[in-house]
C-alpha cells in the first residue's frame, strides 16, 4: 500500500458495492481562503458530465477566518436536496478537522491535507493524505496565492478518485476564470498537477464513483437570487430601492446589473429604470411605495430584520391600496440571529405585517424556476390588487446553486390592473377611488398626471370614504375593512395554485412549501420503500389558501405540515383558516439553521405513526 494512502479495512464493510452517481461531497475550509472557486469548478464538472447536482455553501457571517463548508450532492435520480451522510470529505481546516472526521459514517472517503493527518484516529475510514503545501510550490511561485491555488489541487485529486472527467474540469476552470486568462492557466495547471500526483501516488477506491450520463441535458445551474432578479426584469420592474442585508443583497445587485445592461433607451442611451440604494430599510420601502403610487412597478429586497422595519409602510400599502413588492429572503432569527443560515421563520410575520387587521398576499416559490416566474407574478398581482405582495424565498434557495430547467420567455402582456385613463374618465366622469364597482373588492385608481379634472384624489392612511375623503364614521370604516377582506378573498383564486399529488386510499397527507420540496419528495419515497407508508402531497405556493387546500386536509385523517421554523407558523395559519379541520393537522419541524433533509422528515413521521397517531 502506498504511504500516501492510509486505509484500514473495516471488519464489516459499510458498502458492499460501488455507488455510481450517488454521493455527497463535503469540503471543509476557512472563510476567505478562496475555496469557493474550486468548489464551483467541481460542481460544474459533475453537472457537465450529465449528473444532477446541487450545492450548499455553509459560511459564517464574518468576512474571513471562521470555518466554512461546501457540500455537493450528486444523484442520477435527481435526489439533490440536503443529506446529512457524507460519502467524501475534503479536510483542509485544522480548526474543524477532528469534528469533521468524527461526523463521518463508517466507510467514508477522506482527502486530507498532510499537515492535518494527526487528526485521523479512526480506523473505519478510507483516508488519502495529500501534501498540498508541497505540491502548490510546484505550480505557484507567488506565495500570496498559494493558499487559493492549493484548493484547485484538491479538485484534481478528487477528480482522479471520483472519476470526474478532467476535460470537464478544464472546461469548468475556463468558465470560472473566463475574464482572467492567466488565472485560468495557473488553476488549470494546479488541477492537472493534483490529478497526475493522485494517479501516481494514490490507490483507486471503490466506495463511490461518477460516470457520464445525460440527466442534465438542456438544464442550467443558477442561484435563486439570480433567478428572482431575472424574473423581476422580465416582469417589467422599473424601480428598485434596497438596503444591503444578507442573504438578499445579491438579488438587488444582480437586478441592478441586468437593468443596466438591458433597460436603456436604444436611441438616447438613457436609463428607463431607477435603482436607489437607500440609507436603511425604512427608506427603501418608503421609496418603493411612493414609486408604486406614481405608477412604477416597484420592488425591494430584504430579510427578516428588514421586514420588521418595513411593517408600518406595509400597513400603509395595504390600507391606502398602493402596489409594492418585497422579496423576503428568509434567514434564521429572531433578532440578528444567524445571518447566513436558512429558515422559513418569517411566514407568520409577513402574512400579517403591520398592526391592525391586515393580511398580505404571499408567493412562496419551491424551486429556481418558480423564483423566476413568481417575481414577475408578484409585480403583476401587486398592481392588479393594488396592495403589497411579498415573495418569500429563503437563504437555501436564494444563495445556493441549483439545477433547473431553462425559464420560459413570458408571453403575456403586462397587466396594470384597474387603472383609469383620461379617456376612461371622459366616458364616465364619476370616479370614487375606494368604491367597489365590480364586486371583487378591488377599486379603480388613476395615476398621477392623468390629464382629466376628475382624476385626482387624496391617498390616505387614515379613515376614508369611497371618494377618498377623510372620515371617522364607524359604518364607513367597517365597510371599508370588509371590502379589503373581500379583495383578499378574491386573491384566493388568483394566486398560484397548490401543486397536489393524490395517492388513492392513503390516510396520510403531507403539506409543505418553499425549499422543503425536494426533501419532502425524497422523504415520501423513503417512507414508502422503507416503511410501506404511502402519502399524498400538497405543496403550497401562495397565501391566502383556497378550497383545494381545504379539500386536501379534509380528505386525509392526518396531515403533516412540514416547515423550517420552531413555532409551526404555516400549520397555525391553516388551523385558523379551517378550525373544523385543525385536529387533523400535525407538524414536522426543522429549525437548526441548516436546510431540511429527508431523514429528518421520515424520522418524525415514523415516530408519530409508531405512537399510534394514525392506524394503518
Amino acid at each position: 500500500m502506498n504511504v500516501a494512502t492510509h486505509r484500514v479495512p473495516h471488519p464489516t464493510p459499510a458498502v458492499s458495492t460501488t455507488k455510481i452517481n450517488d454521493l455527497v461531497l463535503k469540503i471543509a475550509t476557512a472563510n476567505g481562503s478562496g475555496s469557493q472557486s474550486a468548489n464551483l469548478i467541481l460542481m460544474r464538472a459533475i453537472f457537465h458530465m450529465g449528473i444532477p447536482v446541487s450545492s450548499k455553501n455553509l459560511f459564517p457571517s464574518n468576512i474571513q477566518g471562521l470555518p466554512t463548508w461546501f457540500t455537493i450532492r450528486a444523484n442520477e435520480d435527481g435526489w439533490i436536496g440536503q443529506k446529512t451522510n457524507v460519502d467524501v470529505l475534503i479536510a483542509m481546516n485544522a480548526e474543524t478537522a477532528a469534528q469533521d472526521l468524527a461526523d463521518l459514517h463508517p466507510g467514508a472517503i477522506v482527502i486530507i491535507n498532510e499537515a492535518l493527518k494527526r487528526f485521523v484516529v479512526r480506523t473505519d475510514l478510507t483516508v488519502f493524505t495529500v501534501p498540498f503545501s508541497k505540491l502548490v510550490e510546484q505550480v505557484c511561485e507567488d506565495t500570496r496565492l498559494r493558499k487559493m491555488v492549493a484548493n484547485i489541487i484538491y479538485v484534481g485529486v478528487a477528480a482522479f478518485l471520483l472519476y470526474i472527467e478532467m476535460d470537464e474540469v478544464r472546461n469548468a476552470i475556463t468558465t470560472q476564470f473566463a475574464r482572467k486568462p492567466k488565472a485560468a492557466k495557473l488553476n488549470g495547471d494546479a488541477a492537472a498537477l493534483g490529478y497526475s500526483w493522485a494517479k501516481e501516488h494514490l490507490e483507486e477506491q471503490s466506495v463511490c464513483r461518477l460516470r457520464r450520463t445525460n440527466k442534465t441535458k438542456g438544464n442550467i445551474i443558477i442561484e435563486g437570487n439570480e433567478a428572482t432578479a431575472l424574473g423581476a426584469l422580465f416582469g417589467g420592474v422599473t424601480f428598485v430601492s434596497w438596503y444591503p442585508i444578507t442573504p438578499s443583497s445579491s438579488f438587488a445587485e444582480t437586478l441592478s446589473y441586468y437593468l443596466e445592461k438591458y433597460r436603456r433607451d436604444p436611441d438616447t442611451g438613457k436609463a428607463t429604470y431607477a435603482v436607489v440604494q437607500a440609507e436603511d430599510e425604512l427608506a427603501a420601502i418608503a421609496m418603493v411605495v411612493g414609486a408604486g403610487w406614481a405608477g412604477a412597478r416597484a420592488i425591494t429586497g430584504t430579510s427578516g430584520p428588514g421586514v420588521s422595519l418595513m411593517a408600518e409602510l406595509a400597513g400603509f400599502s395595504y390600507f391606502a391600496e398602493v402596489p409594492a413588492v418585497i422579496v423576503d429572503v428568509q434567514r434564521m432569527g429572531p433578532s440578528t440571529g444567524l445571518p447566513t443560515r436558512t429558515s422559513q421563520g418569517d411566514i407568520a410575520k409577513a402574512y400579517q405585517l403591520s398592526h391592525g387587521d391586515c393580511k398580505h398576499i404571499l408567493l412562496i416559490p419551491g424551486n429556481i424556476r418558480e423564483c423566476f416566474e413568481f417575481a414577475g407574478e408578484a409585480l403583476e398581482l401587486a398592481e392588479s390588487f393594488q396592495t403589497l405582495v411579498l415573495l418569500m424565498t429563503d437563504l437555501d434557495l436564494a444563495m445556493n446553486k441549483w439545477l433547473s430547467e431553462p425559464f420560459d420567455f413570458p408571453n403575456k402582456l403586462l397587466a396594470r390592473g384597474k387603472v383609469l385613463t383620461a379617456e376612461d374618465l371622459g366616458q364616465d366622469g364619476s370616479f370614487a377611488r375606494y368604491r367597489d364597482v365590480d364586486g371583487d373588492g378591488i377599486p379603480y385608481r388613476t395615476l398621477p398626471a392623468t390629464n382629466h379634472p376628475n382624476a385626482g384624489y387624496f391617498t390616505r392612511g387614515t379613515g376614508h370614504t369611497e371618494s377618498a375623503g377623510y372620515t371617522e364614521d364607524p359604518v364607513q370604516w367597517h365597510n371599508n375593512l370588509d371590502r379589503l377582506a373581500k379583495k383578499f378573498d378574491t386573491a384566493r383564486d388568483r394566486v398560484p395554485r397548490p401543486v397536489i399529488e393524490l395517492v388513492p386510499r392513503t390516510k396520510t397527507g403531507i403539506i409543505a412549501y418553499g425549499s422543503s420540496d425536494l426533501a419532502v419528495r425524497e422523504a415520501r419515497r423513503l417512507l414508502e420503500t422503507r416503511h410501506e407508508l404511502a402519502s399524498s402531497y400538497l405543496r403550497l405556493r401562495a397565501l391566502p389558501v383556497n378550497h383545494e387546500v381545504h379539500d386536501f386536509i379534509a380528505g386525509h385523517p392526518v396531515v403533516y405540515v412540514v416547515e423550517q421554523n420552531r413555532d409551526a407558523q404555516m400549520a397555525s395559519i391553516l388551523r385558523s383558516e379551517y378550525p373544523e379541520l385543525a385536529p387533523r393537522i400535525r407538524s414536522v419541524l426543522h429549525y437548526n439553521g441548516l436546510p431540511i433533509d429527508a431523514e429528518t422528515i421520515v424520522s418524525q413521521i415514523v415516530d408519530r405513526q409508531t405512537s399510534k397517531e394514525i392506524k394503518p
